[in-house]
């Protein structure tokens, strides 16, 4: 063991660990995984979505992996019955309130943690109508579990753009553009760096959700293309 490194113990294997690592980042190099997903390679950790939280020596709260940095000589549980309870209830919640069928990461963590999904059947549901304002994919927030990946993948950790961000409070908190303005209208270059790092189908490229809309290939083509403006129009400065 180095001065730059500590040693610690995770579900009882000694673990030597950079300091300043996460303890998700510990654990993926001893070949120990813990589910996520709101963090992303791409993206800054948050500890949002708490899917991550582990036991560390049997402290008061749970601690998000993806931002807990590793300690010296401690001991890590990340799936014991304390874990999983917290990890199959935060599964739940979203099950009852979001769409994930088209999220089959999460739904795999639904069957692994063996989470009920009708435990809150008088739970409120996210709606939203699917939003179509541009050729090249479509907003649905019916399927979002507000993980900031697309805000923050189009922000400073990717982008720099900032054609996305948050509004409302609670239960009505969801992913806009500012003033709810068009995506044309807005800072967006259609990048589609957003949609490459969306977990679920909230965000979807156009002609995906065209062919599942039974769109004809003339149809497709239509909608994927942003009408030009006739010749010799042109604006005045």
């Amino acid at each position: 063991m180095t001065d730059d490194s500590i040693t610690l113990t995770i579900d009882g294997k000694p673990v030597t660990a950079k300091k300043g690592a996460t303890l998700l980042e510990a654990a993926r190099e001893a070949g120990i995984d813990i589910p996520i997903i709101c963090y992303h390679e791409a993206t800054s950790p948050n500890g949002l979505c708490r899917i991550c939280v582990v036991d560390v020596d049997g402290g008061r709260v749970l601690q998000p992996a993806c931002v807990a940095e590793c300690g010296a000589d401690t001991q890590v549980e990340t799936r014991n019955e304390r874990v999983l309870r917290s990890r199959r209830t935060i599964l739940e919640m979203l099950n009852a309130s979001v769409n994930l069928e088209q999220a089959p990461e999460i739904q795999d963590m639904m069957t692994d943690y063996s989470a009920d999904d009708e435990r809150f059947p008088d739970a409120r549901r996210r709606e939203s109508e699917v939003i179509d304002d541009n050729p090249f994919y479509v907003r649905d927030y019916e399927q979002c579990v507000l993980c900031w990946r697309c805000v923050q993948v189009c922000a400073e950790d990717a982008q720099f753009t900032f054609a996305l961000t948050l509004k409302n409070r609670g239960h009505e908190t969801s992913v806009a553009t500012a003033f709810d303005i068009s995506m044309t209208d807005s800072p967006c270059v259609f990048c589609g760096q957003c949609v490459g790092v969306c977990p679920t189908g909230a965000l979807k490229p156009k002609v995906e959700w065209g062919m599942e809309q039974g769109w004809s290939s003339e149809e497709l083509r239509q909608q994927t293309r942003r009408k030009r403006k006739p010749l010799g129009d042109s604006e005045e400065t």
